[in-house]
């Protein structure tokens, strides 16, 4: 499925419709980190945090993706890479809240 952005025709239609897809990211983007918190109840080991393997395999999926959906690959992974690096420094902090 190739996403497709509506059609404008004035600025104010362009930001409406920017505006309401920043929306939808943020409710995903909380999800997402839910998914995390529960990562971090869920490991067993500090040292599970961190997986280089799991960021290698989200990186190709999210490339993977950028194929069907026509986006731009390397600013999609400058993105993910940048966005698991947060959600990784939160995992810590919750991981570490649970066992203190």
């Amino acid at each position: 499925m190739s996403a497709k952005a509506n059609h404008c025709e004035t600025m104010s239609e362009v930001r409406e419709n920017v505006d309401r897809v920043d929306r939808l990211l943020v409710a995903l983007m909380a999800e997402r980190l839910n998914y995390i918190e529960q990562a971090a109840r869920i490991k067993q080991s500090r040292d599970a945090v961190r997986d280089e393997d799991r960021i290698a395999d989200v990186i190709a999926k999210v490339k993977a993706q950028c194929r069907i959906d026509g986006f731009d690959e390397n600013m999609a992974e400058r993105m993910w890479r940048a966005m698991m690096e947060d959600f990784i420094a939160h995992e810590f902090i919750k991981w570490d809240g649970l066992r203190t």
